[in-house]
This record gives structure tokens, C-alpha cells and sequence, in this order.
């Protein structure tokens, strides 16, 4: 072989490598790029309607309760609101605020303020105690029609469908009556009181789990496990409403099962947390209850970690 075609042989050879390298570097850009890129874990925006300005959110009571729980829960109601914000932190308030994330990454210029609105007592069990989600919405139309969260939350001996099945409460939308030649929708939620049914699975982590990584329950905050239980399960699904409240808003993977703000870190309710452990929460020097945040009336609540869409993780207060 002459000097030149041994030569020219080399500089092909060389070539060949430099381009092989060049193209592996640009795999591994892209590959790395799949694993890290923010923007493949955002929650997605489906371009429908968010829910905005002043919404009342209305109780609808099914079952016995006794005045008490109902106080733990329009507490926290009435704790979301940064107009009557906890003076101690951090707050129920300010976990809230991450929701407003969603309405800056969605361009709209309206805001979300929460109010407690009515509250629908039906002691009798007119429906029955067994539950079909039709009568669920039937329920939650007892509510406000227009500018509403109507939420149902059924005592400890009501059964529903699908409850500690596969679900522990449920959000959605349905067609109200029309105001002045326009019909309206209303977001409506639904959550039961597991403390005789499941409370290992839906009033987890105040009560041992009914599955999973074992570990030893923690104090519920204001010492009423399935009430406090669905304190949890309402802020999840009141953070699923605000941004996904048609079924067209945030939201990951199938629409009749979708990943929401909320369902999106599960089990997650403070720093350190991972399967079995809620997380590094606060407890209450006095009464060893385990909590995350403040609210109106001195109460303490445990809210879930939500997804921050800015930061693509799951945000906790604590």
C-alpha cells in the first residue's frame, strides 16, 4: 500500500471515529435530556376552562356528624383563604398558593379566592346508606348552582360505590339550572368518612395502612382519625377542582383516571418522606399530634404534598 492511500486510509479511520463520538455525545444529549428535562414531568395542560374568581364552597352533609367534625372541616374551608390567613406558619394558606402556579403557567389573568359558603345538613339518610355516585351528584346539586364547589361528605356508616375500593372521594362537574336563559356548570367533591370502613386506606398515615411498608401511625391533629382523614382526601381533591375542574384542565395520563396536582405525589406530606413514611412532619409538643400546617381557630391540619409545575416536583410546607 503506498504512503498516500495508507495515508488517506487513516484520515477515513479518524473521521469515522470523530463522527461516531459525535453522534454518541448527541445520544447521550438527548437521552439525558428525556431523563431531566422539566418538561417531560409536567402535569399537562389541556387548554379548558380553570376555575376563577370568588367560588363559594358549600357543604352538603349526608349522615350523622356531630358538630364538632363539621368544625374541623369548615375550619380548614375557611383556612384557605389569604384573606383570613393564619397568623402562625407554616400555613394552610400558603400551601394553597402553590395551585396559583398553574394559573400563571396557563396565561390567565383571573385568580381563584375560596370562601365557605352554605352548609346542607341531611341527618336523615334520605337516599339510604348505600350509595350510587348518581346520588352522590344528586346531593351535591343541593349546593349552589353557579360560581360553587358543592362538597358531599358522607358519615362513617354510608357506603358508596367504589368507596374504599378504589377510592377514597371523587371530583367532577355537573349541569346546573339556568340563570337567566344560561345553564351553568357546578364542580362538585365527594369524600366519606373511612374511620369504620378503612381507615387503613383512606385516613392513612393516622391510622396503620392496609397495605404496604408497615410503620406506626401518627396523632391526627385534631384528634378525630376519620374526620382528619378526610381533611386529607378534601385538599387533594379541592386542588384536582381548582386546576382540573371539567376534566380539561392539569392533569397526566387518562382523563377518567387522571394524575392531578395532588395525586401526583402520594403518601408525600413533608421532606424525607418515601413509601410508609408521610415525611418529617411538625408534632405538637403537647399532644404528640402530627401536622403540617396552621389554620383559622388555632387548628392544625395535615395537607398532601402538591406538584409545583415550576420547580417539577412535588412541594411540601414542611
Amino acid at each position: 500500500m503506498s504512503p498516500l492511500c495508507s495515508s488517506s486510509t487513516h484520515f477515513i479511520l479518524k473521521l469515522f471515529l470523530l463522527i461516531s463520538f459525535i453522534n454518541f455525545c448527541l445520544a447521550s444529549r438527548k437521552l439525558s435530556a428525556l431523563i431531566q428535562d422539566p418538561q417531560m414531568q409536567l402535569l399537562r395542560y389541556h387548554k379548558g376552562a380553570l376555575l376563577s374568581g370568588k367560588i363559594s364552597v358549600n357543604l352538603i352533609w349526608y349522615g350523622k356528624f356531630k358538630p364538632s367534625q363539621r368544625a374541623i372541616v369548615s375550619d380548614f374551608i375557611t383556612s384557605l383563604s389569604s384573606s383570613t390567613p393564619s397568623k402562625v406558619h407554616p400555613s394552610v394558606a400558603q400551601w394553597w398558593k402553590t395551585t396559583e402556579t398553574y394559573y400563571h403557567l396557563a396565561n390567565s389573568k383571573n385568580s381563584l379566592s375560596l370562601s365557605l359558603g352554605k352548609q346542607v345538613l341531611i341527618q336523615d339518610y334520605s337516599l339510604g346508606k348505600s350509595l350510587t355516585q348518581k346520588q352522590i351528584v344528586q346531593l351535591a346539586s343541593k349546593g349552589e348552582q353557579k360560581d360553587a364547589i358543592n362538597v358531599v361528605l358522607t358519615a362513617s356508616d354510608v357506603a358508596v360505590d367504589g368507596f374504599c375500593v378504589n377510592r377514597c372521594g371523587t371530583h367532577g362537574s355537573s349541569k346546573g339550572t339556568i340563570i337567566k336563559g344560561k345553564t351553568y356548570k357546578f364542580a362538585y367533591i365527594w369524600v366519606g368518612n373511612s374511620e369504620t370502613q378503612c381507615p387503613g386506606y383512606c385516613a392513612w398515615p393516622f391510622h396503620q395502612p392496609m397495605y404496604g411498608p408497615q410503620s406506626p401511625p401518627l396523632g391526627a391533629p385534631n384528634n378525630d382519625v376519620g374526620v382528619d382523614g378526610m381533611v386529607i382526601n378534601l385538599a387533594s381533591l379541592l386542588a384536582g377542582t381548582a386546576t382540573n375542574p371539567f376534566g380539561n384542565g392539569y392533569y397526566q395520563g387518562e382523563a377518567d383516571a387522571p394524575l392531578e396536582a395532588a395525586s401526583a405525589c402520594p403518601g408525600v406530606y413533608a421532606k424525607g418522606a418515601y413509601p410508609g413514611y408521610a415525611g418529617d412532619v411538625l408534632v405538637d409538643k403537647t399532644t404528640g399530634a402530627s401536622y403540617n400546617a396552621h389554620g383559622t381557630n388555632g387548628r392544625k391540619y395535615l395537607v398532601p404534598a402538591l406538584y409545583d409545575p415550576s420547580t417539577s416536583s412535588c412541594s411540601t410546607l414542611v
